[in-house]
């Protein structure tokens, strides 16, 4: 929660100067306090849907112990699912309708599994442009992750994303280009994220959008923000991957070249094995090819005890920063996307 100026004690100007959430004591006396609703765009395929459902309710669950939050999970319906997850979407989440009805405070859009170059083939192109239009006049702030990302720089900038050959995957070291801006307070200015994916948008197609990058790696930027500086939050990698998460996406991809769509056997994401694990995995890998194992040996129990998590710290702060910003701006009226007299083209007033 925000510190108060309550008196002219120099250190309050200091810390703001330097990034931190600052409230005049004005503007804390006319703070209602409530609840946050969020939105969660779920465009995942069945085998990740439900993981990933429950990796951002926890990244939100841990933001804040103060704040309550009414997550409202929803998908679109140009994404076909098999009996038991359709079956879980219809009992559980919400439509897109039921979400404009009711209206949100921020909103989350999760990446989807589409390799291809082009979005415009992806059979839910124009009912997430639809979402996306609507959630930047209506809502406070949306954090789009990995393809999400993808597609509002092509809604909203023209930017189209482009292959980059081969996947690229495993954990990365990212450093934070802007210390000041408030997605950063209390973030390492150095921390890990995993990345999952074929296609990027480049640092020069960002910088072409004003977008504000906040961190990047030598494989690219990963956060940026939308030119105001809160209202679109762009993630590129995927910081809300469980620990286990690559190890699963390895053993998916094996699946895949043993049912014969995909080529190749996979190479191990990088920089996420130990050295130990590799040589387990590559005997596995043997036995496998000759016919000696097959998937259900696949050790993933052995492997899971040695994987490390160097990327859940930096991105909880950033999620509990974000909820923040959202929290000290947006309107009490849900149907209205700020406060009085906040600036939507600044609405951390920064600029």
């Amino acid at each position: 929660m925000p510190l108060i100026a309550h008196s002219n004690l120099p250190a309050f100007s200091r810390l703001k100067d330097e990034g931190e959430t600052i409230l005049s004591k004005d503007r804390a006396n006319n703070q209602v306090i409530r609840e946050l609703h969020i939105g969660l765009l779920n465009m995942m395929p069945d085998a990740a849907l439900e993981t990933t459902e429950r990796q951002f309710f926890r990244l939100v669950g841990h933001s804040n112990q103060i704040a309550q939050f009414y997550l409202h999970p929803f998908t679109l319906l140009s994404i076909k699912h098999g009996k038991t997850t359709s079956k879980h979407v219809k009992q559980h989440y919400q439509t897109f309708v039921d979400i404009k009805t009711q209206g949100l405070d921020a909103l989350i859009i999760t990446g989807a599994h589409i390799e291809q170059e082009d979005l415009q083939k992806a059979p839910f192109y124009e009912e997430l442009k639809e979402v996306v239009d609507w959630s930047y006049n209506h809502v406070t702030s949306t954090l789009c992750s990995c393809l999400a990302t993808h597609a509002v720089l092509e809604f909203r900038y023209g930017q189209k994303r482009q292959a980059i050959g081969e996947k690229c995957w495993g954990v990365f070291p990212h450093q934070v280009l802007d210390r000041q801006h408030p997605l950063m307070n209390g973030v390492n200015t150095r921390f890990d994220v995993p990345h999952s994916r074929f296609n990027e948008i480049s640092k020069t197609q960002f910088d072409t959008t004003g977008v504000k990058i906040l961190v990047e790696s030598k494989i690219g930027v990963h956060l940026g923000v939308s030119e105001d500086l809160l209202r679109i939050v762009f993630f590129q990698g995927h910081p809300e991957y469980d620990t286990i998460s690559l190890l699963k996406e390895y053993k998916r991809d094996i699946i895949a070249f043993l049912k014969k769509t995909r080529d190749d056997y996979p190479p191990f994401p990088e920089h996420y094995l130990t050295e130990q694990s590799k040589a387990i995995l590559n005997e596995y890998k043997t036995k496998l090819l000759s016919s000696e194992f097959s998937i259900t040996d696949f050790p993933e129990q052995l492997i899971s005890k040695t994987l490390n998590n160097t990327w859940s710290n930096a991105t909880n702060v950033i999620i509990n920063n974000w909820i923040g910003c959202v929290y000290q701006v947006t309107h009490e009226d849900i149907d209205k996307p700020f406060m009085d007299g906040i600036n939507p083209h600044d609405p951390l007033n920064l600029k």
